[in-house]
């Protein structure tokens, strides 16, 4: 389980981090969407730091486990929130796509607990 945490957490560490260099670089789609649900600008940068830690924190789990725990709940309630956005704005069709990042996100969270 330890290799399939690895794995996990490099991937979603990598999209997290792609993710977050969008918010910052202000890319397009990514402005449109936020801008739709309501999520100020200013605010961007802070989302994606919030991606960055998760991402480091995800990495850093590999060697100290506890930490990699905790950032896998901080990553599922990212998700989870944006999830409560798209709904909240009454953005049906986005709401697909955090909600399977918050199960893509729950595994290294669940293999995390279960290789502890």
């Amino acid at each position: 389980m330890f290799i399939a945490y690895v794995v996990l957490a490099v991937l979603l560490s990598v999209l997290l981090v792609v993710s977050g260099r969008a918010k910052l670089v202000r890319d397009q789609d990514i402005t449109e969407t936020l801008t739709r649900l309501g999520v100020p600008q200013r605010l961007f940068p802070v989302l994606a730091a919030l991606e960055f830690a998760g991402a480091l924190g995800l990495l850093a789990g590999i060697l100290y486990r506890p930490l990699g725990i905790a950032a896998g709940i901080g990553v599922v309630l990212y998700f989870a929130g944006a999830v409560v956005s798209h709904l909240r704005a009454k953005d049906f069709k986005g709401a697909p796509v955090p909600s399977v990042l918050v199960l893509v996100s729950a595994a290294p969270l669940v293999l995390g607990l279960a290789t502890v």
